[in-house]
């Protein structure tokens, strides 16, 4: 059994994703900044860093968007979210989360003059198709953060050409819109 805790549209946006397109049964826990659910004594007991994701796979929880990714994406390899025995591709896909949790998460928060010149290292690398060559969980993630900036810091149309692109494929698949749907419908509180 497979549980997330989740706070709409935060970083564990990205495993409800991968959920979705994996297309496994799960139970989704919302969570509230605002009501400061991610702080119960219950919720501390999973998750010790007061954080989500936490995903809980048969009673044991597992935490951290990268982890739980590539976790999912080996335990359920027919989803195709990373290919089959290409270390190659494992290790791109590490390289591209690391970047994307160490580099562009923290970037919206310092304005956009530094989100631009960090995503515009991004919009370089990702270049005109997919993050490691095929759909993966990068691109999960990548999408994620770029969402966020997307619709918060709003960069003017074609600053990042490629995230763009990216960006309006990501939209187009249904896992992503099931999962907008479900967070829409719970609603954004995000914190600043």
């Amino acid at each position: 059994m497979l549980t997330l805790y989740f706070a709409p549209g935060a970083s564990s946006m990205a495993v409800h994703i991968a959920l979705h397109e994996i297309g496994v049964a799960f139970e989704g826990k919302p969570m509230s900044f605002k009501n400061n659910d991610m702080r119960s004594p219950g919720y501390l007991a999973l998750n010790g860093e007061g954080k989500v994701p936490t995903l809980v796979v048969d009673g044991r929880p597992l935490t951290e968007v990268a982890a739980i990714l590539y976790y999912l994406a080996r335990r359920f390899p027919d989803a195709g979210l990373l290919p089959h025995d290409d270390i190659d591709a494992d290790a791109q896909a590490l390289s591209w989360m690391s970047f994307i949790a160490s580099t562009l998460h923290p970037a919206r928060r310092r304005g956009l003059d530094y989100a631009r010149e960090v995503y515009g290292i991004a919009d370089r690398r990702l270049g005109e198709g997919w993050a490691i060559g095929c759909y993966s969980i990068a691109d999960i993630h990548l999408f994620r953060l770029y969402w966020r900036l997307f619709n918060s810091l709003k960069p003017a149309p074609g600053t990042f050409p490629n995230l763009d692109a990216h960006y309006a494929r990501m939209m187009s698949r249904p896992a992503v819109q099931r999962t907008i749907e479900v967070e829409s419908a719970i609603g954004y509180e995000l914190p600043a």
